[in-house]
């Protein structure tokens, strides 16, 4: 019976990583969307703004499940926080941090915990609510 439970804990562990990094390409593929549509409009639309908004719920799961917290902006003095001088190089910074994330989370097993991916997860966290906000 121990045995059959262990199986299904490992299956379950492998599945829940798997899953992390679909949930960290399809991030990937939201943020390069927005890209796309600022590259062409220089606004945010409602469906850019829902886009933006899925991309934060989608990098809060990934964090939870790499074990990091709310850093409430906890880590700000180990990467200088620089306000893009426009809407589209906001966007391409967004692009890279999620192009860095999900490079970090295919560098990780079911078995670690990756503080790189941590914080890239919190850059882009960053960004998005920078984004949200823009005027």
């Amino acid at each position: 019976m121990r045995e059959m439970l262990e199986k299904m804990r490992i299956e379950k562990d492998k599945k829940d990583h798997e899953e992390m990094i679909k949930r960290g390409e399809e991030a990937l593929d939201l943020s390069g969307q927005l890209e796309k549509a600022i590259e062409s409009d220089e606004k945010l639309t409602e469906k850019d703004l829902l886009k933006l908004d899925n991309l934060e719920k989608l990098v809060k799961k990934i964090r939870g499940e790499l074990g990091g917290g709310d850093d409430a902006d906890s880590d700000d003095n180990a990467q200088p926080a620089e306000k893009p001088s426009s809407i589209l190089t906001a966007f391409k910074s967004l692009r890279q941090a999620t192009v860095l994330l999900v490079d970090e989370l295919k560098k990780t097993t079911r078995f670690s915990i990756s503080a790189a991916a941590i914080t890239s997860s919190n850059s882009v966290l960053r960004m998005t609510r920078f984004l949200r906000f823009w005027k």
